[in-house]
């Protein structure tokens, strides 16, 4: 193969790393790159060129995987669709009062139903939890 289809099998693998997840095609796709530009400076025979990619391709996916595993785990969790739950340890302020274990809370611009102890409007109260689409809620200390 010439330099220009190495160069144009790495890019074609990059491109499928976009449409394909799971960070898997691009370690093969820089062996090829290497390769293809290897191949401008010096042309090898098809062997030679096997022979320098195999090396390559186990090399890039084991330091991928290396890479990979040195990456922080305790990195923050995107709050998309966690729903009510990351409302949990939030102050509100409650915009009904709490009559026989229900009333409403205010976060934010938003009204939520609320179930704790009873307690008037405008008292401040902490999210403790959620069952459903209820915010669980417990008298702000102070």
């Amino acid at each position: 193969m010439a330099a220009w289809q190495w160069i144009a099998i790495a890019v074609a693998l990059g491109l499928l790393e976009i449409v394909v997840p799971g960070f898997i095609l691009i370690w093969p796709a820089m062996a090829a790159a290497v390769v293809g530009l290897v191949m401008f400076v010096y042309p090898l025979g098809w062997e030679g060129q096997l022979a320098l990619f195999a090396p390559l391709m186990a090399l890039s996916v084991w330091g991928g995987i290396t890479w990979r595993k040195r990456q922080p785990k305790g990195r923050k969790a995107s709050a998309l669709n966690v729903g009510l739950h990351r409302h949990v340890g939030k102050r509100a302020s409650l915009e009904t009062a709490i009559v026989n274990g229900r009333g409403s809370a205010r976060i934010g611009d938003t009204v939520w139903p609320v179930q704790g102890p009873d307690l008037p409007a405008g008292s401040t109260v902490r999210v403790t939890g959620t069952d459903g689409s209820v915010l669980m809620v417990e008298r702000e200390a102070g």
